[in-house]
């Protein structure tokens, strides 16, 4: 079933980049350094549609009124820990946004997602919430995060992920249909542990050098 809130970011220099990080050889810091790349390309597509007007500006040779970004606020919400490596590429591409962060684990004998940290800013509600995490596998954790958001004000929400489950998709999209997701690539299917296949490992694992 198409999901109608999804977004798959094609670009040549996103998929390129994506296939570096598929790659089993890449090392840590050169995930690291790939990965903070694609994020900043990601965040192109998802501030394509932040609102415009006009304010008089003067160049060296006239005054004209010219573009600038107006309406709300952003707010960068990372999903720990894997999503620190997203967070840090579009956190250079918006630097006053303010940040926010939601600590969750995947419990791997249920896939069910478990809190341990949560906390963002407190005028959550007026600003436009982009939640980033590499991978959208089951969709548990996102759905999860997604809510916390909600129960704290945000009206407003953009998820961006790596990669994605098609699984994954179908449960997110159907507890939040609202909220619109941006991909670099739509895989294959979950494995028995709730893996995305082809996937790219363990992000965090890969990122960090730790399990």
């Amino acid at each position: 079933m198409p999901i109608p809130t999804l977004t798959v970011i094609d670009h040549p220099l996103v998929q390129h980049k994506l296939t570096l990080l598929r790659r089993r050889e890449t090392p840590t810091a050169r995930f690291h350094e790939v990965m903070r790349e694609v994020s900043q390309l990601m965040g192109y597509e998802l501030t394509r549609d932040l609102p415009l007007e006009d304010r008089p500006v003067e160049t060296p040779l006239a005054t004209f009124d010219a573009p600038l970004l107006t309406g709300k606020k952003l707010c960068l919400v990372s999903i720990l820990r894997a999503g620190q490596g997203l967070l840090d590429g579009m956190r250079t591409l918006l630097p006053s946004a303010r940040i926010g962060h939601i600590g969750l684990y995947r419990d791997q004998e249920t896939l069910t997602p478990v809190e341990y940290f949560f906390k963002v800013p407190e005028d959550i509600e007026e600003r436009l919430v982009i939640l980033v995490d590499p991978m959208l596998a089951t969709g548990h954790t996102a759905v999860a995060a997604v809510h916390r958001l909600k129960d704290a004000g945000a009206a407003s929400i953009k998820l961006a992920v790596l990669v994605a489950a098609p699984e994954g998709l179908r449960n997110f999209h159907d507890a939040h249909p609202d909220v619109p997701v941006f991909t670099a690539a739509v895989d294959e299917r979950l494995d028995g542990n709730g893996y995305i296949l082809p996937g790219l490992g363990d992000a965090g694992d890969r990122l960090y050098g730790t399990r």
